[in-house]
């Protein structure tokens, strides 16, 4: 059977895709393979994962965005913040420092115009052979969803906050 690296996507309305893409960062340190993990949107919200992946050799974390800001008149810094954190990304991508790059809700960042998933889908194709790629986020865009090799939508059937007004809650959410 050959090996390769694989693109896959995390997406869809349901709860999990950051938390299936940071279980496969957590499996990867498991095996001695270096992780990359580049956080679009989140900003400085706290959340037990960071905490938990300070203490994975091999796993390291950049935040690159201010959080959910695009409600906001002038997204424009959004936009920008997601372009810087893209040209990170993609150096760590075609540099061939890690084993895993996690592009943690990057389909947002495509949904909402700051970035085109065209420029994205190149860079991937072109990456180094054995890199595993991860993209999470709602709204992956067809052209991500083409190139992967295994995407998963994550479907909300229930969910507390929504069905029964319970509020986010340390160790579930964050």
């Amino acid at each position: 059977m050959k090996r390769k690296g694989l693109i896959v996507v995390f997406t869809g309305e349901g709860k999990g895709k950051t938390t299936a893409a940071l279980g496969m960062a957590l499996r990867a340190a498991g095996h001695n393979l270096d992780v990359g993990i580049f956080q679009f949107i989140k900003g400085s919200w706290h959340y037990g994962e960071m905490e938990s992946i300070k203490r994975l050799p091999g796993v390291e974390m950049y935040r690159l965005g201010e959080g959910f800001t695009w409600k906001k008149e002038d997204t424009g810094r959004d936009a920008e913040l997601a372009r810087e954190g893209w040209k990170k990304a993609r150096k760590a991508i075609m540099d061939g420092r890690y084993d895993m790059v996690i592009l943690d809700e990057i389909n947002y960042v495509f949904h909402h115009g700051f970035l085109d998933p065209v420029e994205v889908c190149d860079v991937l194709k072109n990456r180094p052979p054995q890199l595993h790629v991860v993209l999470t986020g709602n709204h992956a865009p067809q052209e991500i969803i083409d190139i992967a090799d295994l995407v998963t939508e994550m479907r909300m059937i229930k969910h507390h906050y929504v069905d029964q007004q319970i509020k986010a809650q340390r160790g579930i959410e964050f």
